[in-house]
């Protein structure tokens, strides 16, 4: 998967991305649950897109709010929709924060990244002692799957198996959520 490729389709999706948007409300609220996200914590969202989560770590307090993503159109958006929010574009694994962060979540995003082992080892770098990294997607890993088999297969690797990726995390956290069922897929853990 090339990343002008990534950026290129994620640029086109933009306009129309919010429309498109389907949400499971029991199904977020357990991965922010799971994710460690509430009152006081300092978040960062990978891959953030239009911003499709922002109004929820609001909802439930965090101390600050950062965002990554690779697509100007998304950020754009997201800029538009929530000025109150440090968006950053550009690639995340080659992006500095000024900070480690409490909570680091990826929502149904984890495919578009051609590297997972290097992913979660750039991420690990950001996490603070004691904080959590989640690989969070609000439908089933055989549904998205199926879902990029389309006009995303060329932006997009399958998603791992739930154990594949929580043997990922596991040289940086102490892995201590996977789940893989038909509502969702969650792989999140605490930073040793």
């Amino acid at each position: 998967m090339e990343q002008q490729e990534v950026i290129r389709f994620f640029d086109r999706c933009a306009p129309s991305w919010d429309v498109g948007l389907v949400r499971n409300e029991a199904v977020i609220s357990a991965i922010l649950d799971n994710a460690g996200v509430r009152a006081g914590v300092d978040v960062l969202d990978v891959a953030c897109g239009t911003g499709v989560l922002f109004s929820d770590y609001l909802q439930r307090g965090v101390a600050s709010l950062t965002a990554v993503d690779i697509s100007p159109e998304m950020v754009k958006i997201a800029q538009q929709k929530f000025p109150e929010v440090r968006i950053l574009c550009g690639d995340v694994e080659q992006t500095v924060f000024e900070r480690c962060f409490d909570v680091i979540m990826i929502y149904n995003a984890f495919p578009h990244f051609p590297d997972p082992a290097r992913l979660i080892g750039c991420l690990a770098r950001w996490v603070k002692p004691g904080g959590r990294l989640s690989v969070a997607h609000g439908m089933s890993r055989e549904m998205l799957n199926h879902h990029h088999s389309g006009t995303a297969s060329r932006v997009s690797v399958d998603l791992l198996e739930e154990n594949e990726l929580a043997a990922l995390f596991a040289p940086y956290f102490d892995v201590d959520t996977v789940i893989s069922d038909e509502r969702m897929y969650q792989v999140a853990g605490r930073k040793l």
